[in-house]
């Protein structure tokens, strides 16, 4: 049963624009609108929930969301508006009264939650103004877990990065964040650089991080083989123009690249067709 007294808007919420639907006691549209977010926005919204619906106070009107706290929420809540939150997989199911496509409707959602606040409060959860030690409280909590996922983030292009070009220094930690080893990418930077640190500077940077798992020496003997690895890697693309010059079929460039037509190389070596003999060539 209904209080006829009272009007119920719902509210679905969204990042740019909030849709509010109000309809009175017996379930009647009254009004919609769309309203930006923002402080006017959300300011206009209140006022426009008072002047159509007739109320003298702000808990005449009881409004729906589907989240429980946010910018929305403590707006209508200072204003006196009695703001009730439902899940949004239980939203869901008010929704199938109305229609069983899957398709998102704002408008529809509105009127949705305007609907079933009416016919089944018990389903909704009231709100209201939390302890500002609480608020402060889900604010860090929030803020460390921005953190965390930007630290994660970072570890893992951190990740790829060294396996690119330096695997060494993933042996030595599996917490890529830990402040030591970033100290440690700064000094030896590179694969060349690991192999000319001394020993007794890498001493001194696990020491000034009380790092005991292993001494300087082992640690040395992580990094420096990168180092011979990245110089091989140089000298096998150093030696590839030199493989080509003795190459019978050296690959053809672009010719943006060589400045002239590769329709036809004057030093083309003519092939040789083992199945005539040694002494045959292919036809041009």
């Amino acid at each position: 049963m209904t209080d006829q007294r009272h009007c119920y808007a719902g509210v679905d919420w969204a990042s740019e624009s909030h849709h509010v639907f109000l309809t009175d006691g017996d379930g009647r549209k009254i009004g919609e609108r769309v309203f930006r977010h923002g402080g006017e926005g959300l300011a206009e919204m209140a006022a426009w929930l008072m002047a159509t619906s007739g109320a003298v106070e702000g808990d005449e009107i009881q409004v729906a969301i589907e989240v429980p706290h946010g910018p929305v929420v403590e707006t209508l809540i200072e204003r006196g508006f009695k703001v009730n939150a439902i899940n949004p997989k239980q939203m869901d199911r008010f929704r199938d009264r109305f229609t069983m496509a899957g398709a998102k409707d704002d408008s529809r959602d509105a009127e949705v939650m305007a609907s079933a606040l009416r016919t089944d409060p018990r389903c909704f959860r009231l709100l209201a103004v939390s302890d500002p030690v609480v608020i402060e409280l889900r604010e860090w909590s929030r803020i460390a877990e921005d953190l965390s996922a930007e630290r994660n983030r970072l570890t893992n292009r951190m990740r790829e990065q060294l396996w690119r070009y330096f695997p060494a220094l993933l042996e030595l930690e599996n917490d890529l964040g830990a402040e030591w080893l970033l100290d440690l990418w700064d000094t030896v930077p590179t694969p060349d650089k690991a192999a000319r640190i001394r020993e007794a500077t890498i001493a001194k940077l696990l020491k000034r991080h009380r790092i005991r798992r292993f001494d300087a020496p082992p640690c040395a003997r992580y990094i420096a083989p990168a180092a011979a690895q990245g110089r091989r890697r140089n000298d096998r693309i150093r030696q590839r123009p030199r493989h080509y010059a003795h190459c019978p079929h050296p690959p053809r460039q672009p010719a943006a690249q060589t400045g002239a037509s590769s329709a036809g190389w004057p030093d083309r070596q003519p092939h040789r067709n083992r199945a005539g003999g040694a002494g045959a060539e292919e036809a041009a």
